[in-house]
């Protein structure tokens, strides 16, 4: 990627180090370090967000006019690449590339001028209301209702594997509005704040242990209808254009070179079952070669689409091949880790994992991570569509089939 981001921009890479340098924090990068779930230590995320927001970089994809930096996409590609690079702890991607660019394209004024700057300064933090108990791959076929009282919607429903709901702010929610026509002309869209009276958060414990995902009860929820966004019984639209952010938009090949390389530092220390360097052995050697193969098309496909938005074209369909592509990659690479770093992988020690602790570790840092990132990757082809609805979307809209 550093080659086609270089071009021209050497002075802004060398800012953007300077910067890094200066504003990450041990803590932060401990954070980054250790992280091995979607959805990162939320103090540090904040942490990282506040010290960017102070410089104006808060949201590295947002426009100028409101509250972003105005990058390019080369830019916004080689921030990201050198906060990789020193273990930031990333960002809050439900906030600042999903909720935020969708109020920009959809919103009203009003909603605009309220909830981007408190998304900017991490005063909201967001999460995303639209799957369902029996409403997953099929969304269209969402339950939660929203009834018109007065000013107000009353919601009655639920939603499920929601994200970080334990620790969010606000929702943005898909709900029914009308049973008439086809199922997606009776969503709307709307923002709720998660301290109304009315909702429970219930946490899903994942295969990692790790608190992540929650089933969230509604029951006469009052939104107000100045919350919705768009009109009513058109949030499908809505939806599909913040789930263009949400599926392929971001960059995973710079996470995945360095996990790459990391990769290769623990194999050199690990040794086989002959008791030879494991980075030496053949076999070991092609599945870390086919790995960094499949990672060069990942990244070359990449940037034809930061080219493409960068000349104001819509990634349109590369987004679900995008998402297909980085996210069964990276489980590939969870499993080449933990073959990397041996036995030592076996031992749970979710302590260890927490920023900030004193535990005494066992076996070498490089094995504390894999296993962990294994169990909660499992479910990166299910979420936000799974790799088969992809697929089904990719052969209809682009093959004709």
């Amino acid at each position: 990627m550093e080659a086609l981001s270089d071009i021209g921009y050497t002075n802004f890479r060398a800012e953007i180090r300077a910067f890094l340098e200066e504003s990450l924090t041990d803590d932060m990068r401990e954070a980054g370090r250790l992280n091995t779930n979607p959805f990162p230590d939320l103090k540090q995320v904040i942490a990282w967000q506040k010290a960017r927001h102070r410089r104006g970089w808060a949201a590295p994809s947002w426009p100028r006019e409101y509250g972003g930096p105005g990058w390019d996409e080369i830019q916004q590609t080689i921030f990201r690449e050198e906060a990789c690079k020193l273990d930031a702890p990333g960002e809050h991607v439900q906030s600042l590339m999903m909720c935020g660019p969708c109020l920009i394209g959809h919103g009203s004024q009003e909603q605009k001028d309220y909830y981007l700057p408190r998304i900017l300064s991490a005063e909201h933090v967001w999460c995303q209301g639209y799957s369902e108990p029996e409403s997953g791959s099929d969304l269209a076929s969402l339950k939660t209702t929203a009834v018109p009282d007065g000013d107000d919607y009353i919601v009655n429903g639920a939603k499920i594997w929601t994200s970080d709901a334990h620790r969010a702010t606000h929702m943005f929610c898909l709900v029914r509005t009308s049973n008439e026509g086809r199922p997606q002309q009776g969503i709307t869209f709307l923002l709720i704040d998660m301290k109304t009276p009315g909702i429970t958060v219930k946490p899903i414990i994942n295969l990692a242990g790790v608190h992540e995902q929650n089933t969230v009860f509604f029951d006469d929820v009052r939104v107000p209808q100045r919350n919705r966004v768009g009109d009513e019984n058109h949030g499908w639209t809505v939806a599909k254009y913040l789930l263009e952010f949400e599926r392929g938009t971001q960059c995973l090949a710079p996470v995945l070179r360095k996990r790459l390389e990391n990769i290769k530092k623990s194999a050199a220390s690990e040794c086989n079952a002959y008791g030879s360097r494991l980075l030496d052995d053949p076999a070991f050697r092609r599945k870390w070669a086919k790995m960094r193969i499949e990672l060069h098309v990942l990244d070359s496909y990449e940037q034809q689409i930061i080219v493409m938005v960068a000349a104001g074209n819509c990634p349109g369909m590369s987004a679900p091949v995008v998402k297909n592509m980085g996210m069964e990659l990276l489980q590939n690479f969870d499993k080449l880790a933990i073959e990397a770093a041996g036995l030592h992988t076996l031992v749970s020690q979710p302590e260890a994992l927490e920023p900030g602790n004193s535990v005494a570790r066992i076996g070498p840092d490089y094995a504390l991570t894999p296993t962990p990132r294994y169990l909660s990757n499992r479910g990166l082809t299910i979420a936000s569509g799974t790799s088969e609805v992809q697929r089904g979307i990719i052969a209809k809209s682009v093959l004709g089939l």
